[in-house]
């Protein structure tokens, strides 16, 4: 949909092409992804939820993982939902403002995670290499700030590139993806894309850089001090807390490098599409799962809480 305005063509809304017109993987696709999409929003809301009601868990480790979790939920839910509507719709549309704001929300969260997870590693170094300071170097106030620092300077990223990108867009309003992302918005500027290209570059390159330094620094020191440890069993226990957060690091590095630290030119579309399904949903999804999985206190967590719903729900019974 257009509107003429003073001999300008401004866009008022978006058409999302969704991953794929062919009409014999619509159902299958469709159930595939909410099945991924209900698990990722069970999994985060469940890991919010049991690190802030749990005493057992009221460490700086799962304060860190307690904001991962609250990222993931947010970047699926701003993707998921739009995605599953392409495939039960005959065309599916998303208002100009609409389009904005979910860009908005991807770039912050996804930008925010980055820093979060670097934040985690720097707890994981803190707790190897320094366990007798760990309570003072990582008090309420350092954690606070690691995450509020990163929530602020996401958020005027978000907005400097996405007001740079919707202040271009006129004309087109057919995006070749499932949402509304920053590579298939460029298409749809008519003006020279060299200055918002470049920024997006810098601008991610940035953000990858410094927290993978920030991640590679404090592993090596890790390591350093795992190979000093005199103890089998204390080294094993170091590497496992570090093995859930090492695998969460390298899968969701290895995508956004993938995706954004390359030329738009170099670019392929079904390619696109499939890393954007996997760092939006699939990651969202695996994150709880892997600490959840291989984290025996989240395990000890989990059973001690549905213990206290089980008693609860009893005693209401035996009330009635």
């Amino acid at each position: 949909m257009w509107m003429e305005e003073h001999n300008l063509t401004m866009v008022t809304e978006f058409i999302l092409l969704g991953i794929t017109d062919r009409p014999e993987l619509q159902a299958p696709l469709f159930v595939l992804f909410l099945v991924i999409y209900l698990t990722s929003l069970v999994g985060n809301v469940g890991m919010i939820v049991l690190t802030q009601v749990d005493s057992g868990l009221q460490t700086p480790m799962y304060f860190f993982l307690r904001h991962l979790a609250l990222t993931d939920l947010g970047y699926s839910t701003a993707v998921g939902p739009k995605m599953l509507e392409n495939f039960v719709v005959d065309q599916n549309t998303i208002s100009y403002y609409g389009c904005a704001t979910q860009l908005a929300f991807l770039i912050l969260l996804i930008a925010c995670e980055l820093f979060i997870l670097s934040a985690m590693c720097y707890d994981r170094y803190v707790a190897i290499c320094k366990p007798l300071l760990y309570t003072v170097i990582m008090s309420p106030r350092v954690c606070w700030v690691l995450v509020a620092i990163p929530y602020l300077y996401c958020t005027s990223v978000s907005l400097l590139v996405t007001v740079k990108i919707f202040t271009l867009c006129c004309g087109h309003n057919v995006i070749s993806h499932f949402f509304c992302d920053s590579l298939p918005l460029l298409s749809l500027i008519c003006s020279d894309t060299h200055k918002i290209e470049l920024i997006i570059l810098l601008l991610s390159a940035f953000d990858l850089i410094s927290s993978f330094s920030m991640l590679l620094v404090s592993y090596l020191l890790i390591f350093v001090a795992i190979l000093r440890m005199n103890s089998t069993e204390g080294r094993c226990k170091a590497f496992s807390t570090c093995g859930s957060h090492l695998t969460v690091v390298t899968v969701f590095y290895g995508t956004l490098i993938f995706m954004y630290v390359q030329p738009r030119a170099s670019h392929s579309t079904d390619t696109d599409k499939v890393a954007s399904i996997f760092y939006t949903l699939v990651i969202p999804m695996l994150n709880p799962l892997i600490y959840s999985l291989r984290n025996e206190d989240v395990k000890y967590a989990l059973c001690r809480t549905w213990k206290k719903i089980c008693k609860y729900f009893s005693l209401k019974l035996h009330t009635m």
